[in-house]
């Protein structure tokens, strides 16, 4: 929904499209990058950024090219970005599960490396201390990506502590997935006897069993608003960074209930 939503913007305005798959691979990036370069392209839209000022993403702005990041930030200021807002999505998780009954509430986070990750992750924290609940750091374990496998992975590390925890806030709805794995290899029911909310409302995450509960953030509207900007640093009409926080929504399903069997 990102890419479509930058195409159908771009496309109104008779640009063209050129998409490249990173891998996530610093190498791979930087050789994307320079075959884009070299095509003369007008700007580029990244969604592969980490929280680290890249010092080719830095020489790139210096050197004009216009650059709008999508769900991800920078810590250069100087970078513009549009994103969910990710704090609002898990205070809305968080307050979702306090009203159904939770006190015990853990938190399978992202890496930390990427601003999707850590913005969740503190998100969490100040929903947490605003509901009054305990700040236990055995509650937090963190996935080495946004996937199902590292987010099972991360989550049995949680499971084998003596947490007390009724329900889990995943960084996204892959390492919600995960969670669901971890839960169903030890014969508990997602949404009865452990609540799980994930991240980003995924293409079929109402066809899981149970349904996700989830946080939506608007996938085509960060799409199309990124590409509004790079028109506008394209054209002229646009010269300052900009950084744009949509909202999120919170999609209730079957995945969450009131707190079930007492407790890991």
């Amino acid at each position: 929904p990102i890419v479509r939503g930058i195409e159908d913007t771009l496309g109104r305005a008779d640009y063209t499209v050129i998409l490249a798959n990173t891998d996530n691979d610093e190498d791979k990036e930087r050789t994307v990058l320079q075959a884009l370069l070299s095509r003369s392209v007008d700007a580029l839209i990244l969604a592969t950024a980490q929280r680290a000022t890249s010092d080719t993403i830095r020489q790139l702005v210096d050197d004009g090219l216009p650059i709008v990041l999508v769900n991800r930030t920078m810590d250069d200021p100087q970078v513009s970005s549009i994103t969910g807002d990710d704090r609002q999505g898990i205070r809305l998780a968080v307050e979702h599960l306090v009203a159904l009954g939770h006190r015990r509430i853990a938190h399978v986070a992202g890496p930390q490396h990427v601003s999707t990750g850590l913005a969740r992750y503190r998100g969490y924290l100040e929903a947490a201390r605003q509901a009054g609940l305990e700040a236990d750091p055995d509650l937090v374990v963190y996935a080495d990506w946004f996937r199902e496998e590292p987010g099972a992975t991360a989550f049995r590390r949680l499971m084998g502590r003596d947490t007390g925890a009724t329900a889990v806030v995943a960084a996204n709805d892959l390492i919600a997935l995960g969670c669901y794995d971890v839960l169903n290899e030890r014969d508990l029911r997602v949404g009865t006897d452990f609540s799980v909310v994930g991240f980003n409302d995924m293409l079929f995450a109402d066809k899981l069993c149970p349904p996700l509960t989830t946080i939506r953030i608007p996938h085509y509207e960060i799409g199309a608003r990124a590409a509004g900007i790079v028109l506008e640093f394209v054209q002229g009409h646009r010269s300052d960074a900009v950084r744009v926080h949509l909202n999120a929504e919170l999609i209730e399903r079957a995945s969450t209930g009131p707190p079930g069997r007492d407790s890991l």
